[in-house]
């Protein structure tokens, strides 16, 4: 059998996962938390533009951003 990619077996394995019904109920899931959370992070906390040069302090702001989301995050369960 011709492969076109080295891995096309696992990406095969995926889409058969993906295209499940346990797989589309898991995606509707992933849209109402993971993609919420990048609109969060984009909208509110500065993932739009980069603020600083360089890799270093880039990275230092993200950590810094992931740590307030995740602040914001638990405040808001416990309510």
């Amino acid at each position: 059998m011709i492969r076109h990619h080295i891995n096309a077996d696992y990406y095969d394995e995926a889409r058969l996962r993906r295209i499940s019904k346990e797989g589309k109920l898991l995606y509707k899931r992933r849209k109402e938390t993971i993609e919420r959370s990048f609109a969060d992070s984009k909208q509110n906390h500065g993932y739009r533009y980069a603020r600083y040069r360089g890799k270093a302090k880039v990275q230092s702001y993200a950590w810094l951003s992931c740590c307030v989301q995740n602040m914001k995050t638990i405040a808001l369960r416990e309510v």
